[in-house]
């Protein structure tokens, strides 16, 4: 990659990021918002290595618990499952379409929201469920779609796309 479509890519990362937290609460209820923060994850993800994702989950779930200190290291162990499993599933489904990752985004953040509210125990019952069928979905679905509008506004950019290409 050339180094000004890394500054580029970076400060589209960057710019989710800051987004997150400027915006988020603006784009609907908080449980059924598209996650910014994971989506930037995942999108480095899917330009790297599962080893390279997989670090990059740690550190963006250690930022993460750092805000939630009542289950701290649930989000670091979602984040990092998350970041690997993205790289890896690139890496196993390497076609250079839009759906797939969307479809890479929705699952990640279907995982990384099953996993935090399983490991951090602060749900159960009717709660639990309604979590993992209903708002997670959604916030897969709302987090996928963003994805998907972002590689294709920005699909031109040998940055954007991924590994391989």
């Amino acid at each position: 990659m050339k180094r000004p479509d890394r500054f580029r890519f970076a400060a589209l990362l960057g710019t989710l990021v800051v987004a997150h937290f400027a915006l988020r609460g603006r784009l609907g209820g908080e449980r059924a918002a598209p996650d910014l923060l994971l989506l930037a994850l995942q999108m480095y993800a899917i330009g790297a290595t599962p080893g390279a994702g997989a670090a990059a989950g740690f550190v963006v779930g250690l930022f993460r618990d750092a805000l939630t200190p009542a289950s701290f290291g649930a989000g670091a162990l979602a984040h990092t499952l998350v970041g690997y499993l993205t790289g890896w599933g690139k890496a196993v489904f390497f076609a250079e379409n839009v759906i797939v990752n969307g479809a890479l985004v929705f699952t990640g953040t279907w995982i990384r929201n099953a996993v935090l509210t399983l490991a951090s125990g602060t749900l159960t019952g009717e709660r639990l469920y309604r979590e993992l069928v209903i708002w997670s979905p959604l916030q897969g679905l709302s987090t996928a779609a963003v994805g998907m509008a972002i590689l294709l506004v920005f699909r031109g950019w040998p940055a954007v796309r991924t590994r391989g290409s």
